[in-house]
């Protein structure tokens, strides 16, 4: 019995694997249950509703609200809203990256600045962003900066935190290789701590893209900048109840998008980590 050329057991390892992954990339068991819970949440909320275990007043039907965020879909204002609302996000997180990246990577490899920042960026963490608003409110007049500054505040310490540790598992024995290689300092960073670090940075990102939102929901909600928060908050004054309900399950979708397209971004560049290759 002869066996297999090597050509053809190679081409038939790769069909396997080619479509283990084409059915791992297609999941409807995952999708359906996402639904199924989805549709769960909103039948328990139409009950609750619909049988006065809730006021209907202020939590108007499940139904009634769905209704509702169609029509708001049509209306140009809210598309103007949520154009708003992603522009602050958007400026947050560019501001967040440019300081957060360049400052974990010096200070990350520098023993000395890690110890002489290392109380300070303990003490600064665990500050709440919102309860900068007092000083965002002080010290600028214009209310984007107002949210810029609390959005950038609280992404800059998701990335940053990531970064340094990226940077501390940077294996120490490249680095001295790339040393006695004549590297410079950037290309050792460039070379040897970028490919480590992205992970990190990359998981930093997501983590930053859902607080950065939920800060730009809130700085509108409370501060007054243009945006999804401000439309819902002008509705629950208003009495506009079941659109105030809409723009919250409005934002809740821009959550999922935006978190979805990190995620993707995150596989297409890390495509080449084992994390990712694992996954897929």
């Amino acid at each position: 019995m002869t066996s297999p050329a090597p050509h053809d057991t190679i081409t038939r390892t790769v069909a396997v694997a080619q479509a283990r992954r084409r059915r791992r990339r297609f999941r409807p068991r995952r999708l359906l249950l996402g639904l199924a819970g989805i549709l769960t949440f909103l039948l328990i909320w139409e009950i609750a509703s619909r049988t006065g275990a809730v006021n209907p007043t202020y939590l108007p039907p499940a139904s009634e609200v769905l209704v509702t965020f169609g029509a708001n879909a049509a209306l140009t204002g809210t598309w103007v809203a949520v154009g708003q609302t992603l522009w602050s996000w958007a400026l947050g997180m560019l501001l967040a990256l440019v300081l957060a990246v360049p400052l974990g990577i010096v200070i990350g490899l520098s023993p000395f600045l890690s110890r002489a920042t290392r109380s300070t960026v303990e003490f600064l963490r665990p500050i709440p962003s919102v309860a900068l608003i007092p000083l965002a409110v002080l010290a600028f007049a214009v209310p984007l900066q107002q949210s810029l500054l609390i959005i950038t505040y609280g992404a800059f310490w998701q990335i940053f935190i990531q970064v340094l540790y990226g940077v501390a598992d940077v294996d120490a024995v490249a680095m001295s290789t790339a040393r006695s290689y004549g590297f410079s300092w950037w290309q050792r960073v460039r070379d040897v701590v970028f490919p480590t670090m992205l992970p990190y940075l990359l998981t930093g990102f997501r983590l930053a893209a859902a607080v950065a939102l939920i800060l730009a929901i809130t700085a509108e909600l409370v501060i007054g900048t243009p945006g999804v928060g401000k439309q819902a908050g002008l509705a629950k004054d208003a009495g506009l109840y079941a659109s105030t309900y809409a723009l919250v399950l409005l934002t809740g979708l821009l959550g999922v998008v935006i978190n979805l397209g990190v995620r993707t971004a995150e596989r297409r560049l890390l495509s080449w980590h084992q994390s990712v290759r694992g996954e897929s």
